[in-house]
């Protein structure tokens, strides 16, 4: 499904989380949805500001599961609590673990609907990858999720919930800041995050306060393919690091694996570039250039990319991603020491271009790789698997390198 030239995508987005049992979910509620929640349901107008400072730190500081947990509220709101409301995750319905340390979580939601996201542990940090659609719009030809059709944006309550799931399975909740797991996020999992502005924003300010999760701004970096009109309104209101998926330094070779850069082409990328709040060279923008054999990879292709950059004066580095494999992809990871290559003449042009390390391939959880496996594998298959797993029966995950507890 191509973007029609001058047409925004439409999705049908969920405002509200799947009732349970007649009851809402609490979590994803930002500070005013929890204070007209609590209002609504009957507590004092005199204690609303205590009682929403109380559940937000035990909702998103200490990631409780249940309002009995919730020591220091009063057992009479606890009880009105319990009787309107749930703290409900999604179900990680496969969990899959990588020799080098990856964990991918294919995380289905109330509606039945599914997402990935990815947690990349390294020496200095731990990243989680996080989804903002179910599925994706842009058809980037190179990446899998771009086989997927387009279903829905994520709610905010879902994208927090994927960073409460990874915490959950990393068992960070006991000592919420101290030697944290997870010190990083990268919106850079399943869908254009700028594609769902409102949600993604809603979401990664919960992540944000001082007084829950308590990731700074300069941890959470936002990837987008391009969407220029929404990417200095991302600087403005969001305020977190921007990465660009940029791929090709031509505008006939990136219309042929990006059909986005037919609507947005190069030169209104790299101006919105040059033009977003905050960027500096202690604060870069990060492009990220998978490399394609004998499409994007040749010495001339690096020349033009450190020419456009400063051309454009940009603070910038420029993270160079091997291809990673997927069944029935037409593309070849470029050769190892053409990459290279690459590497060096960026470096040389004064410009930053580590290569990264591919992490996860053997999960199908690297850059690029992820699709829901609603696709890979049929809902009954995975049910069965789910069911087995929590009656204490583990599955194995066929593959050579015999990965992939199923969990329930």
């Amino acid at each position: 499904m191509q973007i029609p030239s001058g047409v925004e995508p439409i999705v049908a987005d969920r405002t509200d989380p799947a009732l349970k049992e007649g009851k809402r979910n609490i979590l994803g509620f930002d500070r005013e949805d929890l204070k007209a929640a609590l209002a609504e349901i009957g507590v004092p107008e005199k204690q609303i500001k205590m009682r929403t400072t109380q559940v937000w730190h035990w909702l998103y500081h200490r990631g409780v599961t249940s309002f009995e947990a919730m020591t220091n509220v009063s057992k009479d709101v606890r009880a009105l609590m319990a009787d309107h409301f749930v703290i409900d995750r999604p179900q990680v319905v496969e969990a899959q673990y990588s020799n080098d340390g990856t964990r991918k979580y294919l995380i289905r939601f109330a509606d039945g609907n599914e997402a990935e996201t990815v947690y990349i542990p390294e020496e200095d940090r731990g990243t989680l990858c996080v989804s903002s659609q179910v599925g994706c719009t842009l058809n980037c030809k190179f990446c899998h999720t771009g086989t997927m059709k387009l279903v829905r944006n994520l709610t905010a309550a879902e994208i927090v919930a994927q960073l409460m799931v990874a915490r959950d399975d990393l068992g960070e909740w006991e000592n919420p800041t101290e030697g944290r797991r997870v010190t990083n996020i990268v919106m850079m999992g399943m869908g254009e995050p700028l594609y769902n502005f409102d949600n993604v924003k809603k979401a990664l300010e919960i992540v944000m306060d001082e007084e829950g999760i308590q990731l700074s701004r300069r941890r959470i970096t936002l990837s987008t393919s391009g969407v220029v009109p929404h990417m200095e309104r991302a600087g403005q209101e969001i305020g977190v690091n921007l990465a660009v998926s940029l791929h090709a330094v031509r505008d006939d070779v990136r219309s042929e694996i990006m059909p986005i850069n037919k609507k947005y082409n190069l030169e209104q990328v790299l101006t919105a570039c040059a033009n977003y709040p905050g960027a500096h060279n202690a604060r870069r923008i990060t492009f990220e250039y998978t490399m394609l054999k004998g499409i994007n990879d040749s010495d001339a292709d690096a020349k033009e990319l450190v020419r456009l950059i400063r051309k454009y004066k940009l603070p910038a580095k420029v993270n160079l991603i091997p291809f990673n494999p997927w069944p029935g992809s037409n593309y070849e990871c470029s050769e190892w020491a053409q990459i290279q290559r690459f590497s060096d003449i960026v470096y040389e042009g004064g410009i930053s271009a580590p290569i990264r390390t591919p992490r996860g391939r053997d999960i199908m959880a690297a850059c690029g790789q992820l699709k829901s496996a609603s696709e890979k594998k049929s809902r009954a298959e995975r049910d069965r698997e789910a069911a087995a797993a929590a009656a204490g029966v583990p599955h194995m995950e066929a593959s050579d390198s015999a990965l992939g507890w199923v969990t329930g």
